[in-house]
């Protein structure tokens, strides 16, 4: 992999982009002080990262504008708090999602999906994932609560289907955004994941949290019919999955 090492962030905007066989690392480190600390803000129309890296602790991946469709395949994601955030259309697919060591008394967040409205298009789809813990977090042993993710905005939606879930992920899944009680107008699915991480019977019983979709539900959340991926996708020659 190329390696781009920053201490603010890449930022991608015109419509199309395609990066393969990249690593992007925010350097800041995981201290407080430092907060947000985001590796590649992607505003993107119909983008695709394939077989990259991003690394970063505080808001790794900015998935930004909601009406951007975009797809990230066979890459490797790691942070602490809210590391794949904002309010496009994107389908991970095949991606290893890593959770590293935050700083005390910090709990970690794979995902703050913000979708604003209702009628907005945006939602994480996360297909075929693995997620487990990163090196720093697994070699210290470190009992750290890590989520799925959190509300960020009131119509949060994101779904996790037919990826491996290790025990790093807390039984009860999802976290409420801070001193915020959830709001009803979120979307959290879960459909056929496996791994120590993907028992639901302990997931918070919030009304917005579907545990058990079936299939026809999860089908929503394709690449072929979230983000209409058979429309734009060829054209770039990156491998892909259109359905369940």
């Amino acid at each position: 992999l190329l390696q781009i090492s920053i201490s603010l962030h890449a930022g991608v905007q015109g419509n199309g982009f395609i990066a393969r066989d990249l690593c992007i690392e925010n350097t800041a480190g995981p201290r407080k002080e430092n907060g947000q600390a985001v590796a590649l803000l992607s505003q993107s129309d119909q983008s695709v990262l394939y077989k990259c890296a991003l690394r970063g602790y505080q808001d790794t991946l900015w998935c930004a504008r909601p009406s951007s469709k975009q797809l990230y395949r066979e890459c490797t994601i790691s942070g602490t708090v809210d590391f794949i955030f904002g309010d496009a259309a994107a389908v991970f697919q095949r991606c290893t999602l890593l959770a590293r060591l935050p700083i005390l008394g910090q709990e970690n967040t794979i995902t703050a999906q913000g979708r604003v409205r209702a009628g907005d298009a945006g939602g994480f789809c996360l297909q075929s994932c693995t997620v487990a813990a990163d090196e720093d977090l697994a070699a210290r042993g470190a009992v750290v609560q890590t989520y799925l993710g959190r509300p960020w905005k009131p119509f949060s939606r994101v779904v996790f289907m037919q990826g491996t879930i290790s025990d790093v992920v807390d039984p009860r899944g999802w976290l409420p955004w801070e001193r915020q009680v959830p709001p009803d107008t979120l979307y959290y699915g879960e459909y056929g994941n496996e791994g120590p991480g993907a028992a639901v019977g302990g997931r918070v019983n919030w009304r917005g949290v579907h545990s058990n979709l079936d299939a026809s539900e999860a089908c929503s959340y394709t690449v072929e019919r979230f983000i209409k991926g058979n429309d734009w996708l060829p054209s770039t020659g990156v491998e892909y999955k259109p359905g369940l």
